[in-house]
């Protein structure tokens, strides 16, 4: 996907994918909520027409007539309460249910995007931002929508109870229009302020986040930035909600100058009755009251289509735009990853460009990493070292040229086929504050729980001994914030994060994207070195990827790749490169001549 301001599917047909998606997790109750919604209207709007019975009761002295008018209204009101009440009940359990449903399935859309691109972009942080805002109110859209329906109902029988003293009255939903255009002309106004000012509310956040939060709390303590924090937070906060507020209190407006021209409207139509019609006491009851409910029952009616419209649109439509690029992703994803590697795998004229931008970061990379290798790549900041593993582990897709699995380009296998056979870890890693077994088991699901396979790993990862000071082993609870959990340092973390990356045992593609920036150089070499051999001697000639910027373990690399501003500079080993002078050669020089010092 390469735009991302596009509007995305049609809103009804996004709102009808919403309601299916409801139905198919609660047929029952969604289908009884919505009846219920619907009878529980007619009693309700007939309190009018008793009213009317009551009052030509008084008039006439007929105790009979009056006895069954009360007698009428009583039961109206009490069918009106029970229905209420069983909706009410039905509602809660339906939306509590579809509440889970719908954020499991905005969280597993986003999560089965096999880019990374979603997460990295302006213009679709701001799009998810305002999504993961709406699904806190998307199960409501669903009664909405129930509530909609029984004051349309009841607008209707209105409607015709005010037609039966005369059909001018029907006039009175003409004087509606402007409440009408109101609420579905501000609400839109109301989104695009919204969406133009998303950066602003995330920024907020983030800067909230920053200073409440526990990981940037020694920074933010030391440097004595809290205050600044505060004050930014305050600003972006108000270029946030300055622009919202006034278009909100201009909707204000709007809506007002609305109801005032229906107002007249009613109080006219009152006045013709009363004195234009000379009708009874009974009638001119029955106008009062319908026509108070009118007005009513067409604001609520607005009040709900102005809340569809708003949120529930809205939000739909983005629910299926990100439903669409989840899908589009894969779409030419139709071969299998292989169980091995032979030749290995080849860049041929890789180029990329970040989404939204113009600048290569690869430019006209032809390479090949061979099967049952280590490669390691080096190269200053911004060289593109990244930029290639994240290629490599299919997050993104290139610009232009080709990556070839043996004969089998990557772009032809399922991002989930192809990570399947990979395995990695980061300098960026994340903490998995679970048990010490599972945040290292995550690394393959199907052993998370395999305490053999767990401790294999650990043994890979150099991290026997962090596990050993556990209080009670792998059964212990990561992270300080949860029941008898505890802190580890950023270094054991590390290698519990480098542990998770060995979990697999021959994956075809071992990414290791400077993991142990936090060890000292000794360990980190001693650590590769052993893994370096077990990956040499493996059967099914899978490739080990080592960024790294400490050259005594890049070394001892079969092949070395040198980036230099965004295209291929050197490839060969420590040796040939050494030979051949050049970047590398001159970047390993300075390294060693710094560590002599």
């Amino acid at each position: 996907m390469t735009s991302s301001r596009d509007d995305g599917p049609p809103a009804l047909a996004s709102m009808w994918r919403l309601c299916k998606l409801g139905y198919s997790h609660e047929p029952g109750l969604l289908s009884f909520a919505f009846v219920m919604s619907l009878l529980a209207a007619i009693p309700d709007a007939m309190l009018a027409l008793l009213l009317k019975f009551l009052a030509d009761g008084v008039v006439a002295g007929d105790r009979r007539h009056i006895l069954l008018a009360v007698l009428g209204m009583a039961v109206a009101v009490t069918l009106t309460w029970l229905m209420r009440v069983a909706t009410a009940r039905v509602t809660r359990r339906f939306r509590d249910k579809v509440t889970i449903a719908l954020e499991t399935h905005v969280a597993g859309l986003q999560a089965s995007v096999s880019t990374i691109e979603h997460q990295e972009r302006r213009d679709f942080l701001d799009r998810l931002a305002i999504l993961r805002n709406h699904v806190f109110v998307l199960d409501h859209m669903y009664m909405s929508l129930f509530s909609t329906a029984g004051w349309i109902v009841r607008l209707g029988l209105t409607v015709a109870l005010l037609m039966s003293i005369h059909p001018v009255l029907a006039l009175l939903l003409l004087f509606a229009v402007p409440t009408v255009v109101s609420s579905s002309w501000r609400p839109a106004v109301e989104r695009e302020t919204e969406e133009a000012n998303a950066v602003h509310q995330r920024l907020a956040v983030h800067l909230f986040t920053m200073a409440t939060t526990a990981a940037p709390g020694k920074e933010v303590r030391v440097t004595g930035i809290g205050p600044e924090l505060v004050r930014r937070r305050r600003h972006e906060w108000n270029r946030w909600y300055g622009p919202t507020s006034t278009v909100r209190w201009s909707s204000a407006a709007w809506h007002s100058l609305a109801w005032a021209v229906f107002g007249s409207a009613y109080v006219g139509a009152i006045v013709f009755v009363a004195s234009g019609l000379r009708a009874s006491p009974g009638d001119v009851l029955l106008v009062l009251a319908a026509g108070g409910r009118l007005s009513a029952y067409v604001a609520a009616s607005m009040r709900e289509i102005g809340f569809i419209r708003g949120v529930w649109l809205d939000g739909a439509r983005r629910l299926a735009w990100l439903e669409d690029y989840a899908a589009a992703v894969q779409v030419n994803a139709d071969q299998p990853a292989p169980d091995s590697l032979t030749d290995g795998i080849r860049l041929d004229k890789v180029s990329f460009a970040y989404p939204g931008t113009d600048t290569l970061v690869l430019d006209d990379v032809s390479l090949h990493l061979p099967a049952g290798r280590v490669v390691a790549v080096v190269g200053e900041n911004g060289a593109g070292k990244s930029t290639l593993v994240k290629l490599l582990c299919k997050l993104y897709e290139p610009t232009s040229g080709e990556i070839l699995i043996d004969t089998v380009p990557l772009h032809r296998i399922s991002s989930a086929a192809w990570r399947a056979r990979l395995s990695g870890a980061f300098q960026d890693f994340f903490r998995f504050e679970f048990a010490a077994r599972t945040s290292v088991g995550l690394g393959n699901l199907p052993n998370v729980e395999d305490d053999t396979a767990v401790l294999t790993a650990v043994g890979k990862a150099g991290a026997d001994e962090v596990v050993t000071r556990l209080e009670s082993g792998l059964d212990t609870q990561l992270g300080p914030t949860w029941p008898d959990g505890v802190d580890v340092s950023f270094g054991q973390w590390q290698k519990l994060a480098l542990a998770r990356g060995f979990m697999r045992a021959e994956p075809l593609l071992l990414v290791l994207d400077e993991p142990t920036a936090a060890l000292d150089a000794e360990t980190e070499h001693e650590l590769f070195s052993r893994y370096a051999e077990a990956a040499r001697a493996g059967s099914r000639g899978g490739i080990t990827i080592l960024v790294s910027h400490r050259f005594s373990t890049v070394r001892m690399a079969d092949l070395i790749v040198v980036l230099q501003g965004s295209q291929l500079s050197q490839v060969g080993s420590h040796e040939e490169l050494m030979r051949q002078g050049g970047p590398y050669a001159e970047l390993y020089s300075l390294q060693a001549d710094a560590y002599q010092l």
